[in-house]
């Protein structure tokens, strides 16, 4: 017992432990860990590359190059991120059909399934936005009043208070943000598609992207109240100063028309 005590007061006794320690939980890692699930993930990642690569090379490379790496019709790739595949070809934006001032929205020709194939042949060309989670653009701890704010701030000038949409210069438009999937307004944000700014996280913020997200859904959503009328909030700036220029003008000439009948009639009087 003595000579056993002696040994456990041994400098290195400590050291001997925390090895032996460090060996059994090694081991154990090592027989338990989901080695079998990581190969699996990787093996389906990269198929999904090697598909997406395949549907690249029929439907995007003649304008964004074999690799990527843009032409005269079409920008470079490298680096767009997932987020803007997912964006442009969910919204049949991409492929577009011929070149213009703007693309604009059609009806998508490609599977969810195939887009997630794009989006993952792309991101392996350099590193970009990924497509986010529900959890990123979903309404759960959103602060409407605050997007609000966000977008009088940051988007109407373009897409009108309630995001109704706008005419730009030279035949482009921001479009109506109406129906818009919540995803699809968050990657447009992440990654400033065509005439749009980008909005990275460190202008605006996980939290100040879901909190316009939700402002837009009350102002378009299904449950909107209307108030009645032609809601001249919501149609743009155009129909708005073609009402102020016919009323607002019209009345200041009925205005100055009266008071040039009446300043006759006293004259005359």
């Amino acid at each position: 017992m003595k000579k056993l005590s002696a040994r456990r007061r041994h400098p290195a006794a400590a050291l001997v432990v925390l090895l032996l320690a460090l060996v059994f939980s090694g081991g154990l890692y090592a027989l338990f860990a989901p080695a079998d699930q990581a190969k699996a993930d990787e093996t389906a990642q990269s198929l999904a590359i090697e598909e997406g690569k395949k549907l690249y090379a029929v439907g995007c490379a003649s304008c964004h190059g074999t690799g990527g790496q843009g032409t005269s019709d079409g920008p470079s790739l490298v680096g767009v991120g997932a987020a803007a595949v997912d964006f442009q070809v969910a919204t049949g934006r991409m492929p577009a059909q011929q070149p213009g001032a703007q693309v604009p929205k059609k009806k998508n020709i490609y599977s969810q399934a195939e887009i997630d194939q794009l989006a993952a042949f792309i991101a392996s060309l350099g590193a970009g936005p990924s497509v986010p989670t529900e959890a990123e653009y979903g309404p759960e701890g959103a602060d409407i009043a605050k997007g609000g704010e966000l977008f009088r701030t940051n988007c109407a000038q373009c897409h009108n208070f309630t995001g109704k949409g706008g005419a730009l210069t030279h035949g482009k438009f921001a479009p109506s943000l109406e129906g818009v999937d919540p995803k699809h307004i968050y990657e447009a944000m992440q990654t400033g598609p065509q005439n749009m700014p980008s909005f990275p996280d460190a202008t605006l913020s996980e939290q100040n992207k879901k909190d316009i997200i939700a402002y837009l859904h009350a102002v378009n959503g299904d449950e909107t109240v209307s108030n009645g009328g032609l809601e001249l909030g919501g149609l743009g700036p155009v129909s708005e100063g073609l009402f102020a220029w016919i009323f607002g003008l019209g009345a200041l000439i009925a205005v100055a028309v009266w008071v040039a009948a009446r300043t006759a009639k006293a004259k005359k009087s």
